[in-house]
């Protein structure tokens, strides 16, 4: 019983002599918040200069700066309050996010931005520049040796008494495809293939629309994400 009445003494005494931000001053969270700032522009400068995807959202890119900070407010606040804390817990169990994350990078950079604006609101400035440049340095290597071949769809109409002829053309073309997708319409027929490119290289298109009962020809820029 003495135990746990010492525990209960101890968790006692440190709700009532804790005090709201009494540890931080109006300079210190100003600080907190500049520092922050920053490294969430470099944050936000990592994710444009590294974005591989279709369409680069600008909103999102900015989304990712005031993350950190609103982050370190939530943590600023909560560290100086024990009751605070929980009940801040329970609060944010019941938020739900439904925003679509369409690229899986952005779901890295999103709890990067969320970690810096941790680590910052906690004081832990080391840990969050140390662990920022590392990010960043193993984000430029893996992207280093990245393939330097690009996906792209390719989608071609011809007559179906053609077919024959023009697959065996695009395999002296393309080293290699895959077939996404294949539809027959009367004497026509839609042939998409996922072809990779060196260096935007398109000169092969010229030479599909000179084959014998191509109608019409498309080369698509793509993600690599499809559903066929």
């Amino acid at each position: 019983m003495n135990e746990v009445a010492g525990f209960n003494d101890i968790i006692k005494k440190s709700i009532i002599s804790s005090e709201f931000s009494s540890t931080l001053s109006v300079s210190d969270i100003g600080l907190i918040l500049l520092v922050t700032f920053l490294m969430g522009m470099f944050v936000f400068y990592m994710y444009r200069k590294t974005f591989q995807g279709v369409l680069y959202t600008a909103s999102f890119n900015t989304s990712l700066v005031m993350v950190s900070m609103v982050t370190s407010v939530v943590i600023m606040t909560i560290s100086s309050n024990i009751v605070l804390s929980l009940g801040m817990v329970g609060a944010l169990s019941i938020v739900r996010f439904r925003t679509a994350i369409k690229d899986s990078m952005d779901i890295v950079f999103m709890f990067w931005a969320i970690a810096i604006g941790i680590a910052n609101g906690a004081g832990y400035f080391k840990i969050s520049l140390t662990g920022s440049i590392i990010i960043a340095l193993a984000l430029f290597i893996l992207l280093k040796y990245k393939s330097t071949k690009k996906p792209y769809l390719l989608i071609v109409n011809y007559k179906n008494q053609n077919a024959e002829l023009l697959e065996g053309e695009f395999k002296n073309i393309f080293s290699s495809y895959t077939v996404k997708s294949k539809t027959v319409t009367g004497d026509e027929t839609e042939l998409t293939l996922e072809v990779r490119i060196s260096n935007n290289d398109t000169m092969f298109m010229e030479k599909i629309a000179e084959l014998s009962g191509v109608r019409k020809s498309a080369l698509l820029s793509y993600s690599g994400d499809y559903v066929s």
